[in-house]
């Protein structure tokens, strides 16, 4: 009987086995599946104008993560500038969680001061939104130098009374920043000088054609000033075989701007032979860009935005300038606790990084 009553038992164990094995089975395989079929979600990133340069890395950005990312969509959206980029960023909420904008430390931190005299027509309104820091891009110095064909310009000081092309005021370097500079640390105004905001390229070519007397200009680098991305209205200018002069940023200029509205622009000395018929050291203005979010932006979507970049940036390098000055330092320079993304710091501490932004001044938000 007991003998009996032990075979019936096996018996049902595995008739159990027989029937509930494959639903196990077909568990595991639809959780897997599940896995890999999980909803893409999309990060829009606001850019600049076509032909930035920044646009074309971001686009191979997105292509690479199309291809290997098995949820994040990457989509790049061209704009104005990044002027256009804040402003739009604080006045349209709906951004808030699915966007990531680029911009710089300085543009942050002059927020607070929208609608003064000297930012009325760049920035019209105060922005008080303390933007999280998602990582770093490049070390700027678009206009912060300048180019002429006349030999006896030398100094910024020198500019005025003279027909100065810059760029567009919906872009922050070319435009804005130049426009500080001449105001504030020289005392070059609409007034005493004629101040054309005409585009980079635009104000290059005029200078070519002797309608204006200098060009602001612009390139940039890494924390290290060891890679240099010289800018498409340079490489302008140096292919029209014209003797060409340059004219640098003086540290008291930035000095006062600081001081004034609780920047950090710096300077950096761009090395002998980087720039066309330049073999002397030539002192330039600097600020950092970054791609930076609303704080509403999603924790989950920051962390994998740094973790993606992180992992494809070397090779992406191969293909774009832009990529060939993006290191751990360049992504968390200027970044600490306060103004960096939860989900960006969680990330770098995973890939070890987070240490190194200690070698650098942090972005501070003006009070």
């Amino acid at each position: 009987m007991e003998q009996r009553r032990t075979w019936r038992v096996a018996r049902l164990t595995m008739i159990g086995l027989v029937l509930v094995g494959p639903l196990l089975v077909l568990w595991a395989l639809g959780g897997e599946a599940g896995a890999q079929q999980r909803k893409p979600e999309t990060v829009t990133v606001l850019r600049c104008p076509l032909g930035c340069g920044i646009v074309e890395g971001d686009t191979i950005l997105g292509s690479f993560v199309a291809k290997e990312h098995p949820w994040l969509v990457y989509q790049t959206q061209e704009t104005p500038g990044y002027i256009y980029n804040v402003r739009e960023m604080a006045q349209n909420k709906t951004r808030w969680k699915t966007t990531l904008f680029g911009t710089e430390d300085t543009i942050i931190q002059l927020g607070v001061h929208g609608g003064s005299p000297e930012l009325q027509e760049f920035l019209p309104e105060q922005i008080k939104i303390k933007w999280k820091l998602i990582f770093g891009e490049a070390w700027w110095t678009q206009g912060m130098w300048y180019v002429t064909l006349d030999p006896n310009l030398k100094k910024i000081a020198d500019l005025k009374g003279k027909r100065i092309g810059l760029g567009l005021r919906a872009q922050s370097d070319w435009g804005m920043d130049a426009r500080l500079f001449l105001e504030i640390g020289y005392g070059i105004t609409s007034k005493n000088a004629d101040i054309r905001h005409l585009g980079p390229v635009q104000a290059s070519e005029a200078m070519l054609d002797g309608k204006v007397d200098v060009a602001v200009m612009g390139m940039g680098t890494d924390p290290f000033g060891k890679n240099w991305l010289v800018a498409g209205p340079m490489r302008l200018l140096e292919a029209s075989g014209r003797k060409l002069y340059y004219i640098g940023m003086d540290k008291e200029a930035v000095e006062k701007v600081n001081a004034k509205y609780g920047t950090t622009y710096m300077t950096i000395t761009v090395p002998g032979g980087t720039l066309p018929q330049r073999s002397d050291p030539l002192l330039v203005g600097v600020d950092r860009g970054y791609t930076s979010s609303h704080p509403d932006f999603p924790e989950h979507l920051a962390y994998e935005v740094v973790k993606t970049v992180a992992k494809l940036a070397p090779r992406m390098g191969e293909l774009n300038a832009l990529w060939k000055v993006s290191s751990p330092e360049t992504m968390v320079n200027g970044l600490t606790d306060e103004n960096a993304h939860p989900g960006a710091i969680r990330a770098y501490k995973e890939l070890g990084w987070w240490e190194l932004r200690k070698q650098f001044r942090p972005v501070t938000y003006p009070q």
